[in-house]
């Protein structure tokens, strides 16, 4: 009699921990420019991965070995869509974090977060910003040497990232990240649109100034053109008068 051979089970993870992506529109519109402008800048790399409020489980076959960064980039993996992030299938761990603070969630960034970041994803770097400023200090860099967290210099008001090559600074009163080599703040890219509208708006306007003076340019010559031969015309005419007087007078 033939034996029933049952399938082994599947582990199901979550894609969601049933959190909110953000607690205000302050830490909501922080993570959503962080994500969309570290995706522009390294939209050439395809092994650059950047993402944030997504799960990463860290531990196969325990659902609950899980943490889901605002924002996170891991380089060395394909840039691809993802439901969660596995990292026993993708053989990374994050190397950039970022987390938007709160006072409700501070304790447990800058103690078992920061923990876990170090000790069990080892993320090379790992950064702490509150955009209302409500907890002390607000905004902080970590960068993994040898296992432990050291704390990340300000070099002129601004946070240099090792990893991402760029640095972490406040922009107009909002965390933003500036590019050294370009000497440039970098700007989502509705953002970036808006401003090159913006610019191509001013542009377009000048253009029409500009063509509207050489039409009053080109009419003004024109009507000097016509005055000066009108002039000319009376000047040949009062010349023909002349000379024919002055045969007059001759004859007479």
């Amino acid at each position: 009699m033939p034996k029933n051979i049952k399938a082994a089970p599947t582990v199901v993870y979550p894609e969601s921990d049933g959190k909110p992506m953000a607690e205000t529109d302050k830490h909501r519109r922080l993570i959503m420019n962080f994500i969309l402008m570290l995706e522009d800048h390294f939209k050439d790399s395809n092994d650059v991965y950047v993402s944030g409020d997504l799960l990463i489980y860290y531990e196969e076959g325990n659902i609950y070995k899980s943490v889901a960064p605002d924002v996170f980039v891991v380089f060395g993996v394909s840039k691809k869509d993802r439901r969660t992030y596995r990292t026993w299938e993708e053989g990374r761990t994050p190397d950039f974090v970022l987390e938007a603070a709160s006072p409700s969630t501070y304790r447990k960034d800058i103690t078992d977060k920061k923990e876990l970041y170090a000790s069990v994803l080892g993320v090379r770097e790992y950064y702490i910003y509150d955009p209302y400023a409500e907890v002390q200090p607000h905004f902080q860099g970590y960068r993994l040497v040898e296992d432990v967290y050291e704390p990340i210099e300000f070099v002129d008001e601004r946070l240099p990232s090792i990893v991402l090559g760029l640095e972490l600074g406040e922009h107009n009163g909002v965390l933003s990240l500036y590019d050294n080599r370009r000497s440039i703040w970098l700007a989502p890219p509705k953002e970036r649109a808006a401003e090159a509208e913006s610019r191509l708006e001013t542009a377009e306007s000048r253009l029409e100034t500009a063509e509207s003076r050489l039409e009053t340019a080109e009419s003004r010559a024109i009507q000097e053109a016509q005055e000066r031969q009108n002039l000319e015309t009376q000047l040949a005419d009062a010349l023909a008068l002349l000379e024919q007087l002055e045969k007059e007078k001759n004859g007479a």
